[in-house]
């Protein structure tokens, strides 16, 4: 990669990681958090709470995609990092769970992913376009790694008010970096000509990627309202889980990396893929026979990150190379609406499940979606490999 290229990855990395950080810091202790908030003993309220950001991303990552394409990605993502602040600012002074899920479903309003994965796509060439992505992905896994150790931590020194304030910080801070390090784009040579929105939503490729993370995000969400309780029923304090989640993160960005190398060196990307999504189903299937071994759950959690964070780095890849070069930003806006659907109704869906049938109906529901999407993986076909941008 150039120097630029090299910059542009880091930045962007940066800016997510910010954001995710705050989003992250919430998962291992929300759901025990909830059991004592005004409203939170209900089960299916703590799932909306936990997805409800993901159901107005849904609904704006398009309109921010399509946003970005036409007056630029800079101007857009600060505005979207603006509202995420105003959305955490207010789930931090929240009374009770329904205030809550509105400063969740503010902080969704901040849909800046499709802004921010085209603006990489935007700055880097198609050759080094994994490398980018995955920088980005690990980054994010780094900071889900970092949440684990802290979230216990910060709930125990600020409480829930509190994180929710920090996450809110750490994206002014990412309006700083973006205006500071990340350059702008070159522009479109002017016979490049937008394709119809349509052509972008309907195109069979790129619909498979958009089912996929649609699944990836909703098994994540969903084994987040059950994994937290099922740790602490197994007898570890949530003060502990760091002990497992760290080093289940850590281990699986020794095998993904290696895994991401050999599937761009080798033209190996369909098996690598196909291998990632069967550990997702085999970490679900696992789950339901973890619950009294809490060895044998950090274990699986390993092998779910490791598909997880290959899927995070090859997904946003595909995209942007499959997507016409002047509908980048509609079509990463498709792409994290269906994962934001994904988020939504994990938590939905999980949380109704763990209600009224359990936490082995979660997984078995998991099970399920993985298999479905694994046949159509199945289906795909790779890019051809390019040597242009």
């Amino acid at each position: 990669m150039t120097r630029e290229e090299r910059r542009a990855g880091v930045a962007l990395a940066a800016i997510f990681g910010l954001r995710m950080l705050g989003l992250f810091l919430i998962l291992p202790v929300f759901a025990v958090f909830a059991r004592g908030f005004p409203g939170g003993n209900d089960a299916l309220l703590v799932g909306i709470a936990l997805g409800a950001y993901g159901a107005t991303q849904a609904l704006l990552q398009i309109a921010y995609g399509m946003a970005s394409d036409r007056w630029g990605r800079k101007p857009v993502i600060v505005t979207g990092l603006l509202i995420f602040a105003a959305g955490s600012f207010l789930a931090a002074a929240a009374p009770d769970i329904y205030w809550l899920i509105g400063g969740r479903v503010l902080q969704g309003m901040g849909a800046i992913s499709a802004a921010v994965t085209a603006l990489a796509a935007d700055l880097t060439r198609e050759e080094h376009r994994t490398k980018v992505m995955a920088m980005i992905g690990s980054t994010i896994g780094l900071m889900f790694a970092l949440s684990l150790v802290a979230a216990p931590v910060l709930y125990a020194a600020v409480g829930m008010g509190g994180i929710f304030t920090l996450t809110g910080m750490l994206a002014l801070a990412a309006i700083v970096l973006l205006a500071r390090a990340v350059p702008v784009p070159p522009p479109l040579p002017d016979h490049v000509a937008k394709p119809p929105f349509r052509q972008v939503l309907f195109h069979g490729q790129l619909a498979r990627m958009n089912f996929g993370v649609f699944s990836l995000h909703m098994m994540q969400t969903a084994m987040w309202v059950v994994v937290p309780p099922l740790l602490v029923s197994a007898g570890l304090p949530l003060a502990g889980h760091w002990k497992i989640y760290l080093p289940a993160v850590l281990a699986s960005f020794a095998v993904m990396v290696p895994a991401i190398i050999y599937a761009e060196r080798r033209s190996k990307l369909k098996p690598v893929f196909l291998v990632a999504i069967g550990l997702l189903i085999l970490v679900q299937g696992g789950l339901v026979a973890a619950s009294a071994d809490v060895y044998v759950v950090g274990l699986l959690l390993m092998l779910f990150f490791v598909g997880f964070n290959l899927m995070e780095a090859l997904q946003p890849s595909l995209i942007s190379r499959l997507a016409p070069p002047a509908a980048k930003g509609a079509a990463m806006g498709v792409y994290n609406t269906t994962q934001s659907i994904g988020v939504a109704m994990g938590g939905v869906v999980g949380g109704w499940l763990a209600k009224h049938v359990g936490g082995a109906a979660v997984h078995g529901f998991c099970v399920a979606l993985g298999t479905l999407w694994l046949a159509l993986a199945a289906t795909m076909t790779p890019p051809a490999k390019r040597t242009g941008s």
